[in-house]
């Protein structure tokens, strides 16, 4: 029975009407990926090992209490060689049976599971467990064909074993729900422990158990382990929204209420699900199969709109709870095909392509109308996986092509000459100094299977099932004996319901007779995706007489502009952030004619900004090139709509920095003899833009970095926009000024402060570090062959990152816009910011507001509030304070200096 959801992965009866890739073409990308594998993992075995993770950019291990902290995510290093581990299997799927005899030697003789550490039960279990009983499987099946691990008695077996008794104690509370951490050593009661206290968790962390432990259990023959992992289960289960059947993302171990009520396929409840379809072809228990499908009913009816997957309120499954989607969900629609519904499954991978292309990599979040919400992406193997998956089933190889893309991504802006490096923002092409052990676990797994023949596997992979870091665990553990010693949290009443149960695949000749049906299916998401930025123009009544007041002639100081938007009906409240909201009621206006007007003139302020829209440019890039960085800090920047376009320009502008006095830059440069030939830095505020890049200009400067003057701001949590010009023709000026938000602005003064001399280059994207040196020498192992950043496509997705975003406030018979000032200024058609539709409404709505933005604080946004909200405790750099970024910065730096030590 449980197979036979294998079948439609083997069936493979779609074809495309696009050519086949050529099998030399699939050899040759098969070989690539071997080579790629290589690189990575020799580099951690070079550079890192015995330490859990590499470092790609510093080339060195990461090793927990030696590196600064980055809160959560490093839960996952147990000081257990957490890579080497992860990999074992990889190493077989490749190939490589010689380096995998080594490696369980070296695990065996190096790795301890005893550390006095707490680590993340969840993941703990899915790298290190599932790791270990993934080598163990391998080991097995080599030791069967009777040519390599003759001398394997079951080590890795017994290891898996001894960290499933370390895991067991979290498992110790009143639900059956294990605490989200335990120590090694101590388990989770007393104070030496140093954890136990916790009371929640997500739906995942309590849900992703059963695979690993339930295979530990029929190895060795001991329930105890598939119990434990059953209870939590049943226990997620009764406590599901009975009206919804949806489950929420955070749970109280304790008293299993909901504390985060939302509910989506991403982060926090993925792999539940996955989970739960997985056990039952694993184990074969019917039971597991009728609680996927109940809840997968649930989310194809209130979260899946394809191609989008929506986050909803368990109560009010009909409210969305948010409006962007994580790049974890990426992994659906490879389960969707192990269910069989393939024409959802293909829908949503089209979309997740889409977005990839536009930015290289899937963002670590992304919008509705899918704008980059979070930029970040640490190498995440889901839409690879996925990927694989739609081939297996359809034998498109249109998938192919889309497996290309990530293999050439991944070279191109990833591969650094210790490893693959994350990115840290995927508009600007800059890097994080981590390689994740998934990204060897999972990555280069499905990667080679997608473009690997049956004859280049040394196994049957249908003869397994992949865990949710891909590790193989056979389905012959279906057949082994099992039984439960613990009590379950199942109700007695509970029977099997027939009418939920799908036995079968569907015959995909059937659902797809026409072999273009896959094409069509995804042609309109494409053109979705495309689109998405466009907004409708406003509806202007015809024979409407001339307004009193243009939107492109409006000036915020100008006293007669004021009163002649009071007749109509507007009016102007000051916020406390510095901005301004225009805000227009007919019943207001002096008469019905002047109460039209005001219609127009909002209407009028709509259409500027959907023109500047069409304009917008991408982000540009500030790179300090100067010792010690050497160009490895890249940060993030805003253009402007005037000065040197830097995309036009093969070379950037290159100087040093010097603050201008005033640091306003609103008036006459009073020290011109030290901001003559250097880039000039100033500080948001007190004036336009414009003047300011003017008055540098004719101090003598080169270029000019302004610096917002709001505490906290920062790219990674605010979108960036373009400094508007003054209304004025701007054709004098003729040097490029970037914007820096505060977070990215203290980077670069603090090492002004530390080194007085910092030399930065401003260009549109990250430049090649060789490139800049020109064959100059560069200290230690520094990168010299890093990628060089892919000038970003200049469509919907980018102008998502560039732009002042807002919030949608529809009103009766009312019109708002924002504007923000710091001063009374000019509000121009070139000071007006793109205006997109909130990514949860309608694009029919009464009235849009209108934001334009001069130099003026940015605006803060109820949904980036929420956001942020929901991303506490996020690990990225979006929730780094500004000591934390610094504390980065520091330790690059101190590693550059042992760099210079060791090369002098």
């Amino acid at each position: 029975m449980a197979l036979v959801l294998f079948l439609l992965m083997l069936a493979g009866v779609l074809c495309s009407l696009g050519q086949a890739m050529s099998q030399e073409e699939k050899l040759r990308l098969r070989n690539q990926v071997v080579e790629m594998f290589d690189h990575a993992y020799q580099n951690y075995m070079d550079h890192a090992y015995p330490a859990d993770e590499l470092m790609p950019l510093t080339c060195r291990g990461r090793v927990r209490g030696l590196e600064p902290s980055r809160g959560d995510v490093d839960d996952a290093l147990g000081k257990f060689s957490l890579t080497l581990i992860d990999t074992l299997d990889t190493l077989v799927l490749l190939n490589k049976t010689t380096e995998f005899e080594a490696a369980v030697r070296r695990v065996l003789s190096d790795v301890r599971l005893d550390n006095d550490i707490v680590v993340s039960v969840f993941e703990t279990n899915i790298r290190v467990l599932g790791g270990l009983l993934g080598g163990h499987s391998m080991a097995v099946m080599l030791k069967e064909r009777g040519q390599h691990m003759q001398w394997y008695q079951d080590e890795l077996l017994h290891m898996a074993k001894d960290l499933g008794l370390r895991l067991l104690p979290a498992f110790n509370t009143s639900s059956g729900l294990p605490y989200p951490r335990v120590n090694l050593k101590y388990g989770v009661r007393g104070p030496e422990t140093r954890t136990g206290t916790e009371t929640d968790t997500c739906t995942a962390c309590a849900g992703t158990i059963i695979l690993e432990f339930a295979a530990l259990s029929r190895f060795i023959g001991d329930p105890v382990f598939e119990a434990h992992a059953r209870r939590a289960l049943d226990f997620l289960w009764e406590k599901r929204q009975r009206n919804s059947n949806l489950v929420g993302t955070t749970i109280n171990i304790h008293s299993g209420e909901w504390v985060r009520r939302d509910s989506g396929v991403g982060a926090g409840i993925d792999s539940y699900y996955e989970y739960l379809l997985k056990a039952y072809v694993l184990l074969g228990d019917d039971l597991f199969l009728q609680r996927f499908n109940v809840h997968y009913a649930s989310i194809m009816k209130y979260i899946s709109q394809p191609p989008l997957l929506l986050h909803v309120h368990i109560h009010k499954p009909f409210l969305p709870a948010r409006t962007w989607m994580d790049s974890l969900l990426a992994f659906f629609p490879g389960l969707q095909v192990l269910k069989g519904d393939i024409r959802p499954a293909i829908e949503t991978h089209e979309m997740l392509y889409q977005v990839t292309k536009k930015h290289n990599f899937l963002p670590e979040a992304f919008t509705t109308d899918f704008r980059v919400h979070w930029a970040q992406h640490p190498l995440r193997p889901e839409f690879a996986e996925s990927t694989y998956f739609l081939y297996k089933a359809t034998g498109d190889p249109y998938y192919l092509e889309a497996g290309r893309t990530i293999l050439d991504n991944l070279n191109r802006f990833a591969r650094v000459p210790c490893g693959f490096a994350a990115m840290k923002d995927v508009r600007t092409g800059s890097h994080e100094d981590r390689m994740d052990s998934f990204f060897l676990a999972e990555m280069f797994k499905y990667l080679f299977l997608l473009f690997a023949e049956a004859d280049d596997l040394p196994f049957d992979v249908e003869d397994y099932i992949f865990t949710t870091e891909a590790h193989l665990l056979p389905l012959s553990l279906s057949r082994a004996p099992h039984s439960s010693s613990v009590p379950s949290n199942k109700t007695s009443e509970e029977e099997l319901d027939d009418s939920n149960f799908d036995w079968t695949c569907p015959n995909t000749r059937l659902l797809f007779p026409d072999p273009a049906f896959p094409r069509n299916l995804r042609e309109p998401i494409r053109s979705a995706v495309d689109k998405s930025c466009p907004r409708p123009a406003p509806y202007k009544e015809p024979g409407m007489g001339r307004l009193p007041l243009r939107a492109q002639d409006f000036m915020a100081n100008n006293p007669e502009h004021l009163e002649l938007l009071r007749r109509m009906g507007v009016s102007l409240i000051h916020l406390k952030d510095g901005r301004v909201q225009l805000v227009q009621h007919a019943t207001q206006a002096m008469s019905a004619v002047a109460a039209e007007d005001g219609v127009r003139f909002m209407q009028e302020m709509m259409e500027l900004s959907n023109q500047q829209q069409k304009e917008q440019l991408p982000p540009r890039a500030v790179q300090i090139i100067s010792h010690p960085f050497f160009g490895r800090v890249v940060l993030t920047a805003g253009p402007a709509q005037f000065g040197t376009d830097l995309s036009k320009s093969t070379t950037g502008v290159r100087g040093f920095v010097t603050a201008a006095e005033p640091y306003s830059g609103c008036n006459e440069i009073t020290n011109a003899e030290y901001v003559q030939g250097h880039i000039a830095l100033l500080q948001r505020g007190q004036c336009m833009f414009a003047e300011k890049a003017r008055h540098i200009q004719k101090a003598g400067a080169i270029g000019g970095i302004v610096i917002d003057d709001n505490e906290g701001s920062s790219s990674d949590t605010a979108p960036l926009f373009q400094m508007a010009g003054d209304g004025r023709n701007t054709d004098d000026i003729t040097i490029p000024l970037l914007f820096l938000f505060h977070k990215e602005g203290s980077i670069l003064l603090e090492a002004l402060k530390e080194y007085r001399e910092v030399e930065v280059l401003l260009s549109d994207k990250a430049r090649d570090r060789a490139a800049i040196f020109k064959g100059k020498p560069l200290p230690g192992n520094l990168i010299e062959d890093s990628v060089d950043v892919q000038e970003a496509e200049v469509g919907c997705l980018t102008e998502a990152t560039t732009p002042t975003s807002f919030e949608p406030v529809a009103q009766s018979k009312m019109s708002t816009a924002m504007l923000d000032e710091s001063l009374p200024e000019e509000v121009t058609p070139s000071q007006q910011a793109v205006i997109s539709a909130d990514e949860g409404s309608s694009t029919e709505q009464e009235a849009i507001p209108t934001k334009a933005e001069a130099d003026l604080p940015q605006p803060k946004q109820d949904k980036d509030s929420e956001s942020r909200e929901e991303s506490q405790g996020n690990t990225d750099s979006s929730s780094q304070s500004v000591d934390e970024l610094l504390a980065d910065w520091r330790e690059d730096l101190e590693a550059f200096q042992k760099m210079e030590e060791d090369e002098l």
